[in-house]
């Protein structure tokens, strides 16, 4: 990606951040691994349209990486303080994964500051399928102590089972991605331990902004089950399910996934 990433002191953290494209402001959160360049395809997509926003959190990338205990609340207000830093006064807030947690937690702390929620694979909180896969990706991890095995035993909770049998190429690709991480292990343990202890289900029906929830048919960290409560608990949300795809359907139906995205932002500008 060719644009130029300055760095922002949000408290006493460094948030390496994107700021592309002029307009109504759209701020991409980014999931439990990666950082801010999963967002590539949608921030080349959305940039002639809108103020993009994207950075890497806390613990991530090449933002400041410190074993701390966190939460998805202390991600959620680093997010605010980014748009602060920035000058923005609100903004739609397309999270994915752990990045959609937090995106409702800005909603319920700042909800004047939150024009819309776009949550992928997302979830108030994990059912007991869930809180396996993540525990299993974590424990392998720390037995390991190795991003390139950790990407091997996690590699087949992402994609479908048809993705990752008849498109091999794709599936390295994504294995090489996940392997290819730089933050401390023990960085990616505390957030994973943040995604555990996230619990806003009480909480949904306060949050009233317009959102979006897609989610992928076969995902097992956050299945239609941890898709039903978002949906049945949001009042003021709209739901797609992308048949025959899993954790990463942004990748697996990478043009149905920007398509959505594009008709929704352009119905809430």
């Amino acid at each position: 990606m060719q644009e130029q990433l300055k760095t922002a002191k949000i408290g006493i953290y460094d948030i390496n951040y994107l700021d592309v494209g002029s307009g109504t402001p759209v701020v991409l959160i980014h999931g439990l691994a990666g950082d801010y360049s999963a967002w590539t395809s949608q921030i080349q997509l959305l940039k002639d349209h809108y103020r993009v926003i994207a950075f890497d959190n806390r613990g991530a990338g090449k933002s400041t990486q410190v074993d701390e205990a966190i939460s998805t609340q202390d991600l959620a207000k680093d997010t605010l303080g980014l748009m602060d830093f920035l000058k923005i006064e609100s903004a739609h807030v397309v999270g994915r994964s752990m990045g959609g947690a937090v995106a409702q937690h800005m909603a319920l702390m700042a909800p004047k500051r939150v024009k819309s929620l776009v949550l992928c694979a997302s979830f108030a909180i994990l059912d007991p399928l869930g809180r396996r896969v993540l525990l299993n990706m974590r424990e392998a991890l720390e037995w390991r102590m190795n991003w390139s095995d950790h990407a091997r035993h996690s590699v087949q909770n992402f994609v479908s089972a048809d993705f990752f049998n008849h498109r091999q190429e794709q599936v390295k690709k994504i294995e090489a991605l996940i392997g290819g991480e730089t933050r401390l292990p023990a960085c990616y343990s505390r957030q994973n331990e943040a995604c555990q202890n996230h619990d806003t289900s009480s909480q949904l029906r306060f949050i009233t902004q317009p959102t979006l929830i897609m989610a992928g048919q076969n995902d097992p960290i956050c299945s239609l089950t941890a898709t039903k409560i978002l949906s049945d608990g949001i009042t003021n949300s709209k739901s797609i399910i992308f048949d025959n795809a899993s954790h990463f359907f942004l990748m697996e139906q990478a043009d149905k996934f920007n398509q959505s995205l594009h008709d929704w932002l352009s119905t809430q500008a």
